[in-house]
């Protein structure tokens, strides 16, 4: 018997499958993933998300098909805040980013070890260079004695690079968070997630296709219809725009970044964008477009925007 489950913490996942009993290759069909750690196959980019009900039911379709029994779906639709997310989120990558920098020191610890046992091998090798006295009572231990010497500086060498490999990712994990948290990121995830609201709310209203009569507005039970099957995801993405834009009014509060728009520039002002000075060319509502050198103007969204100076000001 398997079991399909859903929460919004842990994502979708599935009880019951053992190997070689055939659910790995079906799993694999619809983009499902082994997860080593959770020992369960799991749909990817499901936790903190609403089920997709489309990968599920094209699995249980071809399980069913191939003969698997399958329990009741248990799909929680209840969604946790986007508070709590962030935070588990961080709580996580801290986890994270802690056991890259172990395994990283591990990984150094590994490569120096066998480093100093190469310079043992070499340090048992014949002085000077001695070459290979072909047909010598030593010409087996010499040639054992080489081989021992390439073997271990193999292996410290890859160790070494393991070791720089685990060490990069170790930093990177480091910085995760804090690129999540860009004042430029937060800006253009609040453009995307106001841009999603969007849309789910003309597709709620938007006209109706009839073969005969071709577009026709929407009935008032058409929209109540589409309204409900929408609610679970427009009450998350409001509630993850609300929370975003919390984060992007504190930080233009603090200082982490700044709140430029049309009502504080002009045409003629310059402007600073990635550590460049230009000259304003129009102040659109969501980018400002900047003169260069050249017969053409660039454009950037504010969020990009690091300074200001007026027009009277400028050189």
């Amino acid at each position: 018997m398997l079991t399909i489950t859903h929460t919004h913490e842990a994502g979708t996942m599935i009880d019951g499958t053992a190997r070689g009993d055939g659910t790995a290759a079906i799993l694999k069909a619809n983009r499902w993933r082994w997860g080593r750690s959770i020992g369960a196959w799991y749909v990817p980019n499901s936790r903190d998300q609403l089920p997709q009900h489309g990968t599920i039911t094209r699995t249980v379709a071809a399980l069913e098909a191939a003969g698997f029994e399958l329990a009741p779906l248990e799909l929680d639709m209840t969604t946790r805040s986007t508070a709590e997310v962030e935070a588990a989120k961080i709580a996580r990558q801290a986890d994270r980013a802690e056991a890259l920098a172990a395994k990283a020191d591990r990984k150094t610890a590994n490569a120096a070890a066998l480093w100093e046992k190469h310079e043992r091998d070499v340090a048992r090798l014949p002085e000077g260079g001695e070459p290979i006295k072909v047909g010598h009572h030593s010409e087996t231990r010499h040639r054992n004695a080489i081989n021992k010497a390439h073997n271990s500086a193999r292996r410290g060498i890859d160790a070494h690079h393991e070791a720089e490999e685990a060490a990069r990712r170790a930093e990177t994990a480091t910085h995760t968070t804090g690129a999540r948290y860009n004042p430029v990121t937060v800006a253009n995830r609040i453009e995307k997630i106001a841009a999603d609201v969007r849309r789910i709310e003309r597709e709620i209203v938007a006209d109706v296709y009839d073969d005969q009569k071709g577009y026709l507005p929407a009935t008032e039970e058409q929209k109540t219809i589409r309204a409900e099957r929408y609610a679970p995801k427009l009450d998350e993405l409001r509630d993850q725009l609300s929370y975003w834009e919390q984060v992007r009014a504190e930080q233009i509060a603090t200082g982490k970044a700044t709140g430029y728009s049309p009502a504080t520039v002009k045409k003629g002002d310059a402007v600073k964008i990635r550590g460049t000075w230009y000259k304003v060319a129009r102040a659109n509502a969501k980018s400002v477009s900047v003169q260069t050198p050249y017969s053409w103007t660039d454009r950037a969204p504010w969020a990009e925007v690091e300074d200001h100076r007026p027009a009277t000001h400028t050189a």
